[in-house]
């Protein structure tokens, strides 16, 4: 069974940094693109950043600059600076992949992790 598993939250004070690691695991075939969101309380799902085959990426407007995506095979990395209140939120990777046994790629997810940016 595919599991994504995120790590790498906490509590940083506003100009701090963190680094967000995802870690995709299981009887898989090919990750095409990964990708982190955030859902702040009473916001929408917003996409903050993704990295596809070739390591094209895209930001959000409000994070380019400060937030860097990367990935190698599996893992995918948010390395987050200069965070400033406005990003706390919880924060999701997503995996859009391939199993052995599978015949398309689909979205997986992971459950997500806190973070939390003193002013």
């Amino acid at each position: 069974q595919v599991q994504l598993v995120e790590s790498g939250g906490g509590l940083v004070e506003a100009g701090g940094s963190l680094t967000l690691s995802c870690t995709a695991s299981g009887p898989i075939f090919a990750v095409r693109s990964m990708a982190w969101y955030r859902q702040s309380e009473g916001k929408a799902r917003e996409l903050v950043a993704s990295i596809f085959s070739g390591d094209s990426t895209n930001y959000a407007d409000s994070v380019k600059g400060r937030f860097t995506i990367s990935r190698n095979k599996n893992q995918g990395t948010l390395q987050m600076t200069n965070l400033e209140p406005e990003d706390t939120a919880v924060y999701n990777c997503s995996a859009n992949l391939r199993t052995l046994n599978g015949r398309v790629y689909r979205d997986y997810w992971g459950q997500g992790t806190q973070v939390t940016v003193s002013s």
